[in-house]
């Protein structure tokens, strides 16, 4: 199993970034797919997430509004891109994507299954957001 993070860099304050997180070696349609992110020094932070089944989302209350998850299902896609717009100083942080199967879905990410330590994980990619 691979989950490849990319698309991460340096943008102003304002700026936009889209990451992907590309996925091998699962059966991708019956897996959610969550981002996490983690700043120095911080916990990590459940971030976004979009499920197998029907596409529902979650977003985290402090990226509402600003970033948007989508996901591309195709074989030869198996992708799930995290749109961010109006990035701030404090999105400052390695993203990860994550993959859990579709009993787990999004709990995870949303901080309402802390107990589980199953799923898939990527390398992070670095966003940096200077002011």
């Amino acid at each position: 199993v691979q989950l490849q993070a990319s698309g991460g860099g340096l943008v102003q304050t304002g700026g936009s970034l889209k990451l992907s997180c590309a996925a091998s070696g699962i059966n991708f349609d019956y897996y959610a797919i969550g981002w996490f992110r983690q700043a120095p020094g911080k916990e990590r932070e459940g971030v976004s997430c979009i499920s197998s089944e029907d596409g529902s989302t979650y977003y985290t209350n402090a990226v509402k509004g600003r970033f948007t998850v989508s996901r591309d299902n195709a074989p030869n896609k198996n992708t799930v891109w995290l749109q961010m717009n109006k990035l701030k100083p404090e999105d400052t942080a390695v993203y990860y994507c994550a993959a859990y199967n579709f009993k787990v879905g999004c709990t995870v990410v949303a901080g309402r299954n802390n107990d589980y330590n199953g799923g898939f994980w990527g390398k992070g990619t670095q966003v940096t957001v200077s002011s």
